[in-house]
């Protein structure tokens, strides 16, 4: 009979549970079976369990005999994973059983995603949940489901029925780091709607002339302006790196464009009489809110190429030399079927009022926290822009671990968009979980991590979102931290999770359970 891997795996108990969650499919919606999985456990091990409305499960184990008077603790972690496979495979991930394999000190997954995030989580908790020699205050094991895809577990979790106020959620891929706090964040969309019309372009003229009754003709060129090549990142992790925004920079580039000719100074009204006669057809750029875009295509018609580009371009290229050295913006002129495939350019109004929106468009960092040195407080991306027929979309992720400073950019937003005629939605809300200058559970676990490693851990906050931000926001006096062992190239299929680093974290949070809190604490 071949031997299990996690026989061979220490700490074995832990690995036990490991590999069975990993022979039942389990991503990100498809969660009925380890939902049932757990129900299952609980009732074979005889632990009180229930099922919230949305799949949430919680499992209950008393405290050991001599800590019942020890506060509950909440041990979190999500059931779903991010299930991926290569592409030349031919998995079915809501089907497949995942394939372990020990590579030295890592384990990983053939052809497909490990699911250590957070599949460890559940099977240190499953570990616990099932010891008889394990001395622990009363437990309260929490799994939330499909937080890969919104957290919404989290969002739906029905907090009556957890009694506890200290929560450890296991969900953090840094070995040594402690986390307590993380951003809240939304994502808002503006639609401004443009109009569009064949104009004669082959005649200069003011801003004050350029109305909707100028001759139509088919005179004007195309031409195209790519800014590619920037460095980009994740809008919550780097985006204190003053990395290029490419949506930004083709908004800036239209702006500058626009105002060429403009006088040095800016106060002049006049000045804005001035300028050019080039219309706005298209622009698009980036795919996800929650990156920092790499690239992005502006569309414009012009009788040439606009007098001012080759200015603009080195001068951006020159201000993101160190950040973004790969950084490229070019042009070129489309012809034949490129150029017949456009859509009409829009008006004048349209072409100025976009780009007056992009120069007022807050982008990047916007305050940086007064509590944790370093750390961003808020920040927003503008992660994708979309031409359509008659309006332009822009998608902002905007985060921030102050939930005040997080609703006063989205207010910034909405004002800026009522000024230029846009529309405003704003959807995927969810709340930061602020930094506890008094936290207990904090405390405890910095000693006891000092005990072990004779070494201080890591005390950071994250500008991203966690599910902590939900169970901070809705359950009064709650005291989390967030923990996990070291894992790399989480959501692909190159993930891997450190053995050793399983076994250190392991130990160490069965010692912060089986150590007493200080009187008083």
């Amino acid at each position: 009979m071949e031997m299990s891997i996690s026989d061979r795996l220490e700490p074995g108990e832990v690995f036990k549970y490991f590999e069975e969650i990993c022979a039942i499919p389990h991503g990100s919606g498809n969660t009925e079976a380890i939902r049932q999985y757990l129900c299952r456990f609980a009732s074979d091990h005889e632990l009180d369990h229930v099922t919230d409305g949305v799949g949430n499960v919680i499992i209950y184990k008393p405290a050991t005999q001599g800590r019942e008077e020890s506060p509950t603790v909440i041990l979190q972690g999500h059931m779903d994973m991010v299930a991926v496979c290569t592409p030349d495979s031919g998995i079915d991930m809501t089907t497949h059983k995942l394939e372990l394999q020990a590579d030295g000190d890592y384990l990983s997954a053939r052809d497909t995603s490990l699911g250590g995030d957070d599949g460890i989580a559940v099977a240190m908790t499953l570990a616990i949940l099932a010891s008889d020699d394990l001395s622990h205050p009363a437990i309260e094991a929490l799994f939330t489901m499909d937080e890969e895809t919104g957290m919404d577990g989290a969002r739906e979790l029905d907090v009556t029925l957890l009694h506890g106020r200290r929560l450890i959620n296991i969900d953090s891929e840094e070995e040594g780091y402690i986390y307590v706090g993380c951003a809240g964040g939304a994502r808002v969309y503006l639609d401004l709607p443009i109009e569009r019309e064949q104009v004669d372009i082959t005649k200069r003229s003011g801003i004050n002339q350029m109305t909707d009754q100028i001759n139509i003709t088919q005179n004007g060129r195309i031409y195209q302006i790519e800014v590619s090549g920037c460095t980009g990142g994740h809008s919550g992790s780097e985006i204190d790196k003053g990395r290029a925004n490419a949506n930004i920079l083709a908004g800036r580039i239209l702006y500058g464009l626009l105002h060429a000719d403009m006088t040095n100074d800016t106060n002049n009204a006049r000045a804005r009489d001035s300028v050019q006669d080039l219309r706005f057809i298209s622009l698009r750029g980036g795919h996800v809110d929650n990156a920092i875009p790499v690239s992005a295509v502006l569309t414009i018609a012009a009788t040439e190429i606009p007098s001012g580009f080759e200015r603009i371009a080195k001068e951006i290229a020159d201000e993101f030399k160190t950040t973004d050295p790969e950084m490229n913006v070019s042009v070129r002129e489309l012809t034949g079927e490129e150029a017949d495939g456009q859509p009409k350019p829009a008006t004048a109004r349209s072409t100025v009022r976009l780009a007056d929106l992009f120069m007022s468009l807050p982008n990047g960092v916007q305050a940086m926290s007064a509590d944790i040195a370093g750390l961003v407080e808020t920040s927003l991306n503008l992660g994708v822009v979309q031409t359509f027929d008659g309006h332009v979309t822009l998608q902002f992720s905007v985060r921030s671990s102050v939930e005040s400073a997080k609703r006063s950019l989205i207010d910034k937003l909405t004002a800026l968009a009522a000024l230029s005629g846009a529309a405003v939605e704003v959807n995927g809300s969810y709340p930061g979980w602020q930094y506890r200058p008094d936290s207990p559970l904090r405390d405890h676990m910095v000693r006891i991590y000092r005990e072990m490693r004779d070494a201080e851990p890591v005390i950071k906050a994250i500008h991203a979102g966690l599910e902590c931000g939900f169970f901070a926001s809705a359950i009064e006096g709650l005291d989390c931290v967030s923990i996990g062992p070291e894992m790399h190239d989480v959501h692909t299929t190159k993930e891997h999770l450190s053995i050793s680093s399983t076994a250190r974290t392991w130990e160490y949070l069965l010692r912060v359970l089986e150590t007493p809190f200080p009187a008083g604490s």
